[in-house]
């Protein structure tokens, strides 16, 4: 007994410690590329590629993620609302749900993967091969060529592809309410207008910044942090993953309560 209490006291010492011992890294990574944001010439060239990367290749995956997104959210809507409420409420809930919280919590979680996992593989992967090495040994600052391009890569277009999300799920909404529901465009219309805000659209667009932040920054971090070869980078990717993902709902749980 005496054993076994002292194995779980030591096991959640050592996760406390490397836990702290993580945080502090993260810190010191962040305040490091803030440092390095005055280095333009360095970072400045790489933004463009990286923003191409980064927002124009995942507009696919986003947007058939909001098309089904918003086709399921308007036969539940339907479902639910039967007999109950007014049919256009369905516009309502669909605009309402995809700007504040589908749209953007499902485009970055499924950014986390494409995004986060591939910054993770990419750096971890130079990392073990010694190439970020390189670049301290030619003078050049890692954090400027490697982590701040992708960071406001993601800042300037994570917000992009979720309006674009967003558009598309409440139009594949409005298409299965006409062809599926037996509803009309005006009625779909007065529904979504009826609780509209120009302040959901910004809501959206803070989280979406926040998230492009998170997503990268969690990936260049597990990426930098690399050993032991192929197994490492696998490991950083899935950590990565992981990690993003969690701390996105915990961001779209403090904004919630923060700005609403």
């Amino acid at each position: 007994m005496t054993n076994w209490l002292l194995g779980a006291f030591a096991f959640v010492g050592n996760r406390t410690v490397s836990g702290l011992q993580g945080m502090g890294r993260a810190w010191g990574l962040f305040l490091g590329a803030t440092a390095s944001i005055r280095n333009v010439d360095v970072w400045l060239p790489h933004l463009l590629p990286q923003m191409a990367r980064v927002g124009v290749a995942s507009v696919p995956i986003a947007l058939f993620i909001a098309t089904f997104t918003g086709i399921v959210m308007s036969l539940q809507a339907s479902y639910t609302l039967t007999g109950a409420i007014p049919v256009y409420f369905v516009g309502t809930l669909v605009g309402k749900t995809m700007i504040l919280e589908l749209g953007p919590v499902l485009t970055a979680l499924t950014l986390a993967g494409r995004v986060g996992a591939n910054i993770s593989a990419e750096l971890g992967t130079m990392r073990v091969t010694e190439q970020v090495d390189a670049l301290e040994t030619l003078a050049y600052d890692p954090l400027a060529y490697l982590v701040v391009p992708r960071v406001f890569a993601a800042v300037f277009m994570f917000p992009i592809v979720v309006l674009l999300a967003i558009g598309i799920g409440i139009a594949s909404g409005w298409f299965t309410a006409l062809q599926l529901l037996d509803m009309s465009s005006p009625e779909f219309v007065k529904g979504l207008r009826l609780f509209f805000e120009p302040w959901d659209v910004w809501f959206a667009v803070i989280k979406s910044v926040s998230f492009g932040a998170v997503v990268t920054g969690v990936g260049c971090y597990f990426g930098l942090q690399t050993e032991r070869g192929a197994e490492g980078v696998g490991r950083s990717a899935t950590r990565t993953v992981v990690v993003a993902s969690m701390l996105i709902l915990c961001l779209d749980a403090f904004w919630a309560t923060v700005l609403l």
